[in-house]
């Protein structure tokens, strides 16, 4: 039997970010809008920058039941109820997901991230509300009769809502929350740049302190920085192309590659990854590549989710 999510803050933590040459931790992704991923709620969303109406209108909220009463609660954000009956049938569809997938957490984990990803829902939606997006009751039912021509009709949606733990109310409600969160999500990654300013970055890479020690000593000496870089990597050659900041999840490696100046190298920078010397070919404007702008997304829309949870009163079930 589920129970209430374990938890007695009102803000988490993320988890230190990683160095890696491509994209995000897909940690911070495992379960955000993974309800839109299933149903294909992003085609539904009204282009970025765009509304159902003509002019923004007041933010609405999940409706409050008519009782002084609320019923059991997971959280509420900013005033809108994430009740214990949604969290708890969540926990379980997503439980289901990762058993089928063949990776299992314990209780406590996959409580927090689904928990985590409810709450990073409400978020955008509110955010969208807040920005003018208005999705009225006509504009949901055709959303609902889309999906029903998808799965092949009304029966095989209502089939697939029972299957997956939902009444009509509670899909209504995932629905429109998830619509909203996508037009948000859209929005803050279409106002992502597809240029930067960048560093074309070479690394001298090795696995213990000892080599990297030894390879800075060689470069004082005065040997060239590629050819210690094929030395230690024949394949890329230390190679790491046009970076913008932020690419380089771990911030030591980060700060380090953009406080040189073109043509210098770094001390020895440790990351998760091993030992690292970086130099800096030229820098300047230019175009993202596919991953490096996927990237830039990926902060932006966690950036954003943690300036709006800095400033949203978030109160968890203890």
């Amino acid at each position: 039997m589920f129970s209430k999510p374990r938890f007695t803050d009102k803000t988490s933590e993320a988890s230190p970010g990683t160095f890696r040459l491509g994209r995000l931790n897909k940690d911070f992704r495992t379960f955000i809008l993974i309800l839109l991923i299933a149903l294909g709620f992003s085609s539904c969303a009204s282009p970025p920058g765009t509304s159902s109406t003509p002019t923004p209108t007041e933010p609405t909220q999940t409706p409050i039941p008519p009782t002084a009463t609320p019923p059991p609660l997971a959280a509420t954000v900013g005033g809108e109820y994430i009740t214990l009956a949604e969290f708890q049938a969540e926990l379980a569809r997503y439980e289901s997901a990762r058993t089928a997938l063949g990776k299992t957490f314990t209780e406590e984990e996959a409580s927090k991230i689904v928990l985590e990803d409810l709450i990073a829902q409400t978020l955008l939606a509110q955010g969208a509300r807040e920005t003018g997006f208005d999705l009225t009751e006509a504009d949901l039912q055709s959303r609902v009769e889309a999906l029903a021509a998808q799965v092949g009709g009304a029966e095989a949606l209502a089939k697939w809502e029972s299957d997956h733990g939902y009444d009509d109310a509670s899909f209504l409600i995932a629905l429109k929350r998830a619509a909203e969160s996508a037009w948000m999500r859209d929005k803050i990654i279409a106002d992502v740049p597809a240029s930067a300013e960048q560093a074309h970055v070479r690394q001298i890479l090795t696995y213990n302190a000892e080599d990297a020690q030894s390879a800075l000593e060689q470069l004082k000496s005065g040997t060239d920085f590629d050819e210690l870089a094929v030395l230690y990597d024949p394949i890329t050659r230390g190679e790491l192309g046009w970076v913008p900041r932020g690419y380089l999840l771990d911030p030591k490696a980060d700060e380090a590659v953009f406080a040189l100046q073109v043509g210098a190298y770094s001390d020895v920078i440790e990351t998760q990854a091993g030992f690292h010397i970086f130099t800096v070919i030229e820098r300047g404007d230019h175009p993202l590549s596919p991953d490096a702008l996927l990237t830039l997304q990926e902060l932006a829309l966690k950036e954003w989710i943690a300036e709006k949870r800095a400033n949203t009163e978030i109160v968890l079930a203890p």
